[in-house]
């Protein structure tokens, strides 16, 4: 297949994987999707995804679980709060040409394989202000001091859910050599967040792929996409606007955010989720379970701290 995209997804983030499928599927029926499991539990989540909206299991799923297993071992496997994010490097290996990966917490508001077009010049797209924030929760200072980067290409550094590049772009070979050069210096990534793959991949990008684009620097700018910018507008059909460049959003993306009611742009998140379904639940149903169970929990353990304080 010369084109199409990639999610990791697993049965935890179903909800979030309908949302964003029945966003791309309003825009674009026939785009092909293809699913990398994040975990072996994803059958449940396939079944849905794969009758709704045509989504196909990556072939090779012995690879993957080969892939990750090795560039998990490199740092050993306990040292990533979320070492399965890696087995998104499976898209170099399957079957597009060109690909978009897109994580299940974002919603998009067009054709967004259109995007993909962008490689017919270059090799690697991204479409975020990640730079704009400086290099935290990817590098440390160490990566200027030591001049593993300059200034000016530390300007490229983007967020890993939402990127798009050319099939073997990059060996497997290429992988692990770069997954050990990231483990021989660990002092140049910033993890104190947890983040797991965002570091390591935007060194891998920086380091080997020369020829890369970030969308948000087109002629005349690009939307924000991120949902904790609060500036964006509720326009019509169920889109936002950014106003800072007059452009209506082509994504958004909940990075570092959990989608429940009351977060950033919940109604929009909701209204895509429950796109096709006549009678969507009341936000109170939504409330993950602990989250409902927390006050309780506070409160129980405040009235055992008081008893204990009265007997004594």
């Amino acid at each position: 297949m010369k084109s199409g995209i990639y999610l990791v997804a697993n049965d935890l983030v179903i909800n979030q994987g309908i949302a964003l499928l029945n966003s791309i599927r309003l825009y674009d029926p026939e785009v092909p999707i293809v699913l990398i499991p994040y975990d072996e539990n994803y059958h449940d989540l396939f079944k849905i995804i794969s009758d709704r909206y045509g989504v196909q299991l990556y072939e090779n799923l012995d690879f993957i679980k080969r892939l990750s297993a090795n560039l998990q071992e490199i740092f050993d496997s306990s040292f990533f709060a979320r070492p399965n994010q890696f087995r998104k490097q499976a898209c170099w290996f399957g079957p597009f040409e060109r690909f978009l990966y897109i994580d299940t917490d974002i919603i998009v508001f067009e054709k967004i394989s259109d995007q993909l077009a962008y490689l017919k010049n270059y090799d690697f797209i991204c479409c975020d202000y990640q730079h704009k924030g400086g290099i935290k929760n990817v590098f440390t200072n160490k990566i200027l001091q030591e001049g593993v980067f300059s200034e000016a290409e530390l300007l490229d550094i983007f967020n890993c859910g939402f990127w798009g590049a050319k099939r073997n772009l990059l060996s497997e070979s290429d992988l692990y050599q770069t997954f050990a050069e990231c483990a021989a210096h660990l002092e140049y990534f910033d993890f104190s967040q947890k983040t797991s793959d965002q570091p390591i991949i935007n060194y891998m990008v920086l380091k080997r792929i020369a020829n890369r684009f970030n969308i948000v620097r087109r002629p005349g700018g690009a939307p924000g996409s991120w949902a904790g910018s609060s500036h964006f507008q509720v326009i019509e059909d169920k889109k936002l606007f950014d106003p800072l460049v007059n452009q209506p959003l082509q994504y958004l993306h909940w990075a570092g955010i959990r989608i429940m009611p009351g977060c950033p742009y919940w109604e929009m998140w909701k209204y895509y989720r429950y796109l096709h379904e006549p009678n969507p639940p009341l936000d109170a149903d939504l409330v993950p379970k602990q989250s409902q169970d927390y006050w309780q929990i506070y409160k129980r353990r405040v009235k055992s701290f008081l008893n204990r304080c009265l007997v004594r």
